[in-house]
């Protein structure tokens, strides 16, 4: 009802319906983006073109500068552009082979371009070498690689990230998702509370990062 009342009342300040919808498509998205996070951000893809623009010019100059190809990696996972991603962490993880996080970007890569068992290989060594490397999120990773072809040993995967991590609410989330994929509604539904409960329990300065799951889920409940 408020929706509709806002609506209205933008309708009259705006004398255009259309310009009123524009308006609260705005408005909608600005609150997202602030408490929720649902919807994408339109700034960041630019700053990372930018970013990447940057780093592209750095390695022209200084073609051996490690920490460039690292960053220009981790910029074009983000863009979902794996190949070239991988071919400069190959390249880094010559130099840095004794770093957990560099392994698990490699490994990373290596699942996203479906070479699954490399992939595992790289990421079991990299939470060998440091077993909180980045809180956790190999296994999170491993978990969605093999939600298709292994549902049982994703949920394996996922329970060893809540064990690591363990106030995250995407963990529950996802766990609930693979419950539902083998059929197993209860124990997604059931997912679902805890991922709910979970995020009322955090600090306040938390919940922003783990808001999005708990919408989510809320969702799942319904």
């Amino acid at each position: 009802m408020s929706k509709v009342l806002l609506f209205f009342l933008l309708t009259w300040l705006t004398g255009s319906p259309i310009v009123a919808i524009i308006v609260l498509l705005v408005i909608f998205y600005v609150l997202d983006r602030r408490f929720i996070g649902l919807t994408p951000s339109i700034v960041k893809p630019i700053q990372r073109s930018r970013k990447l623009s940057r780093l592209r010019q750095e390695l022209r100059l200084n073609p051996h500068q490690t920490s460039a190809k690292l960053e220009l990696a981790r910029l074009l996972i983000e863009k979902k552009q794996y190949p070239e991603a991988s071919d400069l962490l190959e390249q880094v993880a010559a130099v840095m082979d004794d770093s957990a996080e560099v392994r698990a970007d490699l490994g990373l890569c290596r699942l996203k371009l479906g070479q699954l068992e490399q992939g595992e290989s790289l990421m079991l060594e990299a939470v060998e070498m440091n077993p909180r490397v980045k809180y956790g999120e190999p296994y999170l990773r491993l978990a969605e690689a093999w939600a298709d072809r292994d549902p049982n040993k994703a949920i394996a995967y996922l329970e060893r990230f809540r064990e690591v991590n363990s106030s995250s609410c995407e963990a529950y989330y996802r766990l609930g998702q693979l419950y539902s994929r083998l059929g197993h509604g209860e124990k997604a539904r059931e997912a679902y509370r805890e991922t709910v409960e979970l995020y009322r329990g955090l600090p306040k300065y938390k919940r922003r990062f783990e808001r999005k799951w708990a919408w989510l889920a809320r969702l799942k409940k319904t």
